[in-house]
């Protein structure tokens, strides 16, 4: 609404169509990357694999660092070839269109909040046609190779764990 300009990091899995964060802040500096990246390895386990454009959060120590600790394999895309990174491109703009778009965002937070909604609403209110008409939640739920068994749970100081990524929005 004052006109400042932020960021977002949107995280899409490949295979089950599901986005399972997007960051917003006015600032995404590569240990913010690296803090959602955890934040979801906890939940769905480390990827074998993570496909990143050239950004200047994505090109960095840290990010390069959290890879070579896990064994997560980085894949740059060419500069200037969205289309090596199809997925991530087509899911940016249908979430700059239906979400970015649509609000006249009034802080970070009510942005925060907006975005949540939007990607809660994607991930489990949404069939796509490439999963033949499932939600990404949906297909999921069913696909046959599930990495959480090397997810580690988180135990906050309090010894509570916090809510899972997937049900924040609730």
């Amino acid at each position: 609404m004052n006109g400042r300009k932020f960021r977002t990091a949107n995280l899409k899995d490949d295979c089950t169509r599901e986005c399972p964060a997007i960051e917003a802040d006015f600032s995404l500096p590569g240990e913010r990357v690296v803090e959602m990246l955890e934040r979801v390895a906890r939940e769905r386990g480390y990827p074998d694999i993570l496909v990143v454009d050239n950004g200047p959060e994505l090109r960095g120590r840290a990010l390069d660092g959290w890879a070579d600790d896990h064994g997560v394999q980085l894949y740059f895309i060419d500069p200037g070839k969205p289309t090596q990174n199809a997925y991530i491109e087509s899911f940016n703009g249908r979430y700059r269109e239906e979400c970015l778009n649509q609000h006249w965002f009034t802080s970070i937070g009510e942005a925060r909040e907006i975005i949540e909604d939007w990607r809660f609403d994607y991930n489990t209110e949404r069939p796509h046609s490439s999963l033949k008409y499932q939600t990404p939640e949906e297909f999921a739920a069913a696909r046959p190779f599930d990495k959480t068994q090397w997810a580690q749970p988180l135990e906050l100081p309090d010894g509570s764990a916090p809510a899972p990524i997937a049900h924040a929005a609730e």
